[in-house]
């Protein structure tokens, strides 16, 4: 995991370093106090981010070339990009700008987490042909808000926070594709979950068994959507149609269900006082210990502690 504590009064070395952790920019302040900090952690290409300003910032910048969420906990973001003013207060998590466009603007006296992440995932998630673009700043509705918060929080407080993060790519690449997600569905986009892409051919039982048979040899991999459909092969869209029509089902949920029996093998397997249920479930790609817990009581009628102990 990479960790990173800037904390400086200097307008100078500020620039710096936000050029350097962000894109090229410019920035400037007016104010008797102009105290900047940032603390990063970082990890598998997924960065969070927590910035305090205790003064209003202009900024000017260039391409971030990632998509890039804030969320506000105090103070103002004014978007000024193209002569236009957007204002974003407390409580909000938005797109500060398209991963491929220059982008300015003021921070006013904020405190706020910026998230990041591959904008190819975005394509990934929605099982797209080609790119996704993210359409809108805001968020679609308040639920669909509070949703994309959600999901920023729990990434920046118990995954990227976990000293042992590193020993755990699976879990860091689900993250970032939970991130990714959850960003779809709060934000306005031009993927269209209408438009059946031409799968329907090829969602065969034939299409099944290939993306099983890839699924069971590849279970404790990072493998996405994508590389289930290329290993039969068929388009992404075709391989869900597949698993939909045959099995009522997904594929990435068809995954979830083997690394499920494989984290209970794990449970079953293990010697007293060498695991934990924590571990075993990260091992597997399972961030959320509530969740992980709930899904195998529902698919083994107990807890995994008690199969853990036994």
């Amino acid at each position: 995991m990479k960790e990173l504590d800037f904390d400086s009064k200097n307008m100078e070395a500020t620039e710096d370093f936000l050029s350097s952790a962000y894109t090229p920019m410019r920035v400037g302040g007016k104010a008797a106090s102009t105290r900047t900090r940032v603390v990063r952690h970082a990890a598998g290409g997924l960065v969070v981010d927590r910035l305090s300003l205790d003064y209003t910032m202009a900024y000017d910048a260039g391409c971030l070339n990632r998509v890039c969420l804030v969320t506000m906990a105090e103070g103002t973001l004014v978007d000024t990009t193209g002569g236009a003013e957007e204002v974003f207060g407390p409580g909000e998590t938005f797109l500060l700008a398209p991963h491929d466009r220059p982008y300015s603007g003021e921070v006013r006296s904020a405190r706020y987490t910026i998230t990041m992440f591959d904008p190819a995932l975005l394509g990934q998630v929605a099982a797209a042909d080609g790119p996704v673009a993210l359409t809108g700043a805001r968020a679609v509705s308040a639920d669909a808000n509070r949703l994309l918060g959600s999901a920023v929080a729990h990434v920046r407080d118990h995954i990227l926070t976990d000293p042992d993060v590193d020993a755990h790519p699976m879990l860091v690449a689900n993250a970032a594709r939970y991130l990714a997600s959850a960003t779809l569905r709060a934000l306005p986009h031009s993927a269209s979950d209408g438009e059946a892409g031409g799968g329907g051919r090829d969602a065969t039982s034939r299409t099944v068994r290939a993306a099983v048979a890839y699924i069971e040899e590849n279970a404790d991999r990072d493998i996405t959507l994508a590389d289930i459909a290329a290993s039969v092969p068929v388009s992404p869209r075709a391989v869900q149609y597949a698993f939909a029509r045959h099995l009522d089902s997904t594929p990435l949920a068809y995954l979830r269900r083997v690394r499920l029996a494989l984290a209970h093998a794990d449970l079953r397997a293990a010697e007293p006082g060498t695991a934990t249920v924590t571990s075993v479930a990260m091992r597997w790609g399972f961030a959320h210990p509530g969740r992980f817990a709930a899904a195998y009581r529902s698919a083994y009628g107990r807890a995994p502690s008690s199969t853990l102990r036994a």
